[in-house]
């Protein structure tokens, strides 16, 4: 049977949208990308939930700790240890942050032992300069086990046809604790950060699990009228509108104006991605291919694609003659940043060079097998 690629394309165009707006780009581009490129990746992660783990729930913990817990500790635990040696190189230092001005510092022993507890029991500490996108980690992996919880406790207290209505009503349960925690400007306190991108992941978390009961009638009607393109440009406008008048993301620290703001430009900007991914995969090409591999590797682009625009850095501080500590800026150069073209530069360097280098760590890792088994071979 073809498979279907359409999600892992979604996925493909969101990372690359994600690390457009890291790179600062243009601030309209940038308001745009941030009203639904993070929802997206919770949206098409709620796609694929099953009910089968409501009566397996440990497959399902099993799962997100693999493929969620256990890279974001391995990856934080390697950026703590090599912090300070950033320094050392010069990648980081105390001169040059990000954009409002503030800097990173050494750690002390302390620190580091903080850090290191702080990674393992919270899914903090992490290095925010060297591993900024790294909150998602920990906001896919509590959104989709909160999920599977609530899920599973409305199971056993409703009963009949009013079952079906469990999806609905675990959103709306996560909207109202969503507008209540930001209207009273309440925390988690067990949570990093409050919570906010936890409960707001796991709405749309549902909301992808909702869309998968409608998606083959939803892809019908599209086919059928042929609104891929037309329809993703309506959805396209109305997020843009979103973006320039009610500006939202799913900032930590989001108001209660810009939670009210988020739902509706984010649900449209992951139909509008949806749309445009499902005319790519009508069509066997380069962009599909591309889109589809980038879609299926997005974890190595999420952890070193900020490493990777240091490369670009090095590049923009030699054409305008820069200090060498603006290398240290985090995510980009901020100077010339909303002038220049710079931002392509990096965007081909922060999705590029996560894939080459995977690419290279795979055709390592098969020689090596491929040795191992020849000389299993021959031993025998």
């Amino acid at each position: 049977m073809k498979r279907d690629t359409t999600i892992s394309i979604c996925k493909g165009i969101a990372i690359i949208l994600m690390v457009i707006a890291h790179a600062e780009a243009p601030g309209w581009l940038c308001k745009f990308i941030f009203e639904f490129h993070m929802p997206l990746f919770f949206i098409t992660a709620g796609y694929f939930f099953s009910l089968k783990y409501l009566n397996d729930e440990a497959s399902f913990v099993k799962k997100r700790v693999k493929g969620l817990y256990w890279p974001f500790v391995k990856w934080s635990v390697f950026f703590l240890i090599i912090h300070n040696w950033m320094f050392d190189l010069g990648i980081l230092n105390e001169r040059y942050g990000n954009e409002m001005g503030g800097v990173t510092h050494p750690y002390t022993w302390h620190q580091i032992q903080q850090n290191l507890w702080n990674i393992v029991t919270a899914m903090g500490g992490y290095d925010q300069f060297l591993c900024g996108a790294f909150w998602f980690f920990r906001g896919l992996f509590v959104a989709s086990i909160l999920y599977l919880i609530i899920y599973k406790v409305m199971d056993v207290s409703i009963t009949g046809k009013a079952k079906k209505a469990i999806p609905y009503l675990i959103c709306v349960l996560m909207l109202l604790l969503c507008g209540w925690k930001t209207y009273e400007g309440l925390k988690i306190v067990t949570l990093v950060q409050g919570g906010y991108r936890d409960l707001m992941g796991c709405f749309f978390f549902g909301c992808g699990f909702i869309f998968r009961q409608f998606v083959d009638s939803y892809r019908t009607f599209i086919s059928r009228h042929y609104a891929y393109l037309w329809t993703a440009i309506i959805f396209g406008a109305v997020v843009f509108l979103f973006s320039k008048y009610l500006t939202a993301n799913m900032n930590w620290r989001s108001t209660y104006t810009q939670f009210l703001s988020l739902p509706i430009p984010a649900l449209l900007g992951f139909l509008m991605t949806y749309n445009i991914s499902q005319w790519i995969d009508r069509h066997e090409s380069w962009l599909k291919r591309s889109l589809t591999y980038i879609g299926d590797h997005t974890l190595y682009i999420f952890i070193f694609h900020i490493c990777a625009y240091k490369v670009v850095s090095l590049l923009k501080i030699w054409y305008y003659g820069l200090d060498i500590h603006q290398i240290g800026c985090h995510m980009v150069i901020h100077e010339y940043s909303q002038q220049d073209w710079f931002w392509v530069a990096y965007t081909i360097a922060g999705v590029g060079i996560p894939l080459v280098l995977y690419w290279l760590q795979e055709q390592i890792s098969n020689r090596i097998k491929g040795y191992r088994a020849s000389s299993a071979a021959q031993a025998q």
